[in-house]
């Protein structure tokens, strides 16, 4: 704690420029930095891939959707129907 206010714990190091520290506690230490970058990759991913399956999902459903509303407004097999029976009546 050099300045007023810093504690011991939340001071940076740099390992390499760090006397007292053994080869194993510089190992140690670069493993634990490395799986916490880790960790923070994998939680910005699943973030990410999240919102990529919202994202398709959406899609899909709209298409989904505007296909069964397109097929509900369509009337050409009612007009051939209705020729069909005028064409029972006439004969």
């Amino acid at each position: 704690p050099g300045e007023p206010g810093e504690a011991a714990f939340a001071r940076r190091i740099d390992p390499a420029r760090e006397p007292g520290l053994s080869p194993e506690q510089r190992r140690l230490m670069a493993q634990v930095e490395f799986a916490q970058r880790q960790r923070a990759l994998q939680r910005r991913l699943r973030s990410r891939n999240v919102l990529l399956a919202l994202g398709i999902g959406a899609v899909t459903f709209g298409i989904y959707g505007y296909t069964f509303y397109s097929v509900s407004q369509e009337r050409f097999l009612d007009e051939l129907e209705q020729e069909a029976e005028a064409a029972r009546a006439r004969a």
